[in-house]
């Protein structure tokens, strides 16, 4: 969720696993870039952002042009926007250099959602930047404002949206504490390769991160809530979705009997009791030992792995003549007694209440799940709804590959002086032919250009006309790199200028803000902590 070294995302080139692209993990602390997003969608379950984007009211050009590409639930965010509902967005910084154009894609993400009325928080994500990357605080504190002076500056609201750190906000780490109740040492091995050399503080620290996540449904209550960042940080939006799953009061699922089935095995007893007029004389009353025997003779026509259509037989032979009846269960998960007692009460309608769980016949899932919400939320509960996540391309380095914090001439701060970007435009590697020539007759490689990505990203704005215009006249042969270089250099001269100007104006509303500029002088002394 955070970042640090420059890549397009606000992530960065330090922070994707090469595995991704071959069937691997992905790590948020990783060495490589994403070479397929296409594997993205199959392997970890990202879904598409143009199936959606029709929803979103006014999408951003970053959607429109392609660049944010995949998303986790953010049918919830845009549709509550779309209806003028309460939502949030959230995304953080790892203080370890200088911000860059790739922060700005997720400074700029914050501030369209802030402007589409969603409560904005920006965070400086300092535990991390000191205990994973061995970063000292007085290094934090510099690095911290200079975030935080270039988010403003790009037009986040600083008055109605929120900024803090980590390390000083309390709440935050108090919910962090709760979360890491939920949280087990097997699940740090297996998301994130953590073994016996890594160190408690870097534990903590992702905790933390989970605890940021879905901190803006605990400032103001459980609300859809978005988190831009680049694929490399989906390991934690979905360690966070887990962990919000874990600290509900109840679970809701549907149920067709008593007994309880797992989410595979519920898919199969949905299909059979669909066929029950195919083996009851009355389709209102099947039942399960009917089911079950159903089920043996037709298996090969459900479509479920062999060991789950053997669990379920087995499951329904022991329902006997118990009643296969659609239901939707509340199981208790984590519900005090009086929040037990006071949903069974709230429940409307004929239920079922066992020792575990109540079954109700007349709710359907939307309220049953806003009910059970009610209770918990009435109960001290959090009621956190799934956080929703929003990912980007990265950026190719100015010099082919990726970018690189240890080669300046791959990216461009935010920080640079115009002239330095101007010149690192100039010298940028293009997707262009050995020869004018060639170029005329074979057209440019806008998909492979560095200097185009500029324009889709950063340089051509909200103006889609001139991003098209760029890309034909390229691909057309009519645009020579010479003068695209030109131009677009121009263009990085003049956001450069204009964006130092406004840092300037921001810092003294920077100044009035509550964030801690300092904590290094609270701290003096504390050595990094980070892994050899």
């Amino acid at each position: 969720m955070t970042s640090d070294d420059p890549a397009p995302d606000g992530g960065t080139t330090d922070e994707v696993s090469s595995g991704a692209a071959d069937g691997g993990a992905l790590d948020p602390w990783g060495s490589a870039t994403v070479d397929d997003y296409r594997n993205l969608f199959e392997e970890f379950g990202i879904e598409e952002f143009d199936a959606i984007i029709d929803r979103v009211p006014d999408p951003h050009y970053l959607m429109r042009r392609g660049v944010i590409f995949g998303h986790r639930g953010y049918d919830a965010v845009a549709d509550a926007m779309r209806n003028g509902e309460d939502v949030a967005a959230l995304s953080g910084f790892m203080p370890t250099g200088d911000p860059h154009i790739g922060h700005k894609l997720v400074f700029d993400e914050l501030i369209w959602h802030q402007e589409h009325g969603a409560d904005t928080y920006g965070l400086i994500a300092d535990l991390e930047a000191h205990s994973a990357r061995g970063m000292t605080w007085a290094e934090i504190d510099e690095h911290a404002r200079d975030y935080l002076l270039s988010l403003i500056a790009l037009g986040f609201d600083a008055e109605e949206g929120t900024l803090y750190r980590q390390s000083t906000n309390r709440e935050l780490q108090d919910l962090a504490f709760e979360l890491g109740a939920k949280a087990r040492f097997a699940e740090f091995e297996g998301i994130y390769g953590f073994g016996g050399s890594t160190s408690v503080s870097h534990m903590q620290s992702v905790v933390t991160q989970m605890a940021d996540i879905l901190y803006p449904q605990v400032v103001d209550g459980p609300k859809p809530t978005v988190i831009p960042v680049g694929p490399d940080q989906d390991p934690h939006v979905r360690f966070a979705r887990d962990i919000a799953a874990r600290m509900r009061y109840f679970r809701v699922t549907e149920a067709f009997a008593s007994f309880e089935l797992d989410d595979d095995e519920r898919r199969v007893v949905a299909a059979v009791y669909d066929d029950r007029e195919a083996y009851v004389a009355d389709a209102g009353t099947p039942r399960c030992e009917e089911a079950a025997e159903y089920l043996r003779e037709t298996r090969g026509g459900i479509g479920a792995a062999p060991d789950v259509v053997d669990s379920t037989v087995e499951k329904l032979e022991n329902g006997g003549k118990e009643p296969l009846r659609p239901r939707l269960r509340f199981l208790d998960r984590n519900a005090t007694e009086e929040a037990f007692e006071a949903l069974i009460e709230a429940v409307p309608g004929e239920k079922r209440v066992f020792e575990e769980h109540v079954d109700a016949f007349d709710l359907d899932r939307g309220a049953a799940e806003e009910l059970a919400r009610e209770v918990e939320l009435d109960h001290d509960g959090y009621g956190f709804l799934p956080p929703s996540s929003i990912y980007h391309r990265f950026m190719t380095g100015l010099t082919g590959g990726k970018m690189s914090s240890s080669e300046p001439a791959s990216h461009i701060s935010l920080l640079d002086d115009p002239e330095d970007g101007y010149d690192k435009v100039m010298a940028a590697t293009t997707g262009g032919r050995d020869t004018a020539e060639e170029q005329r007759e074979l057209g440019g490689r806008a998909d492979e250009c560095p200097v185009y990505e500029l324009y889709a990203y950063l340089l051509a704005g909200d103006d889609d006309d001139f991003a098209e215009q760029v890309y034909d006249e390229c691909v057309g042969g009519e645009r020579l790199c010479g003068d695209c270089k030109a131009q677009a250099a121009g263009l990085m001269r003049e956001f450069l200028s204009e964006h130092r100007e406004r840092r300037e104006e921001a810092e003294e509303l920077l100044a009035e803000l509550d964030v801690d500029l300092d904590v290094d002088a609270d701290r003096r002394g504390v050595a990094p902590s980070a892994e050899e």
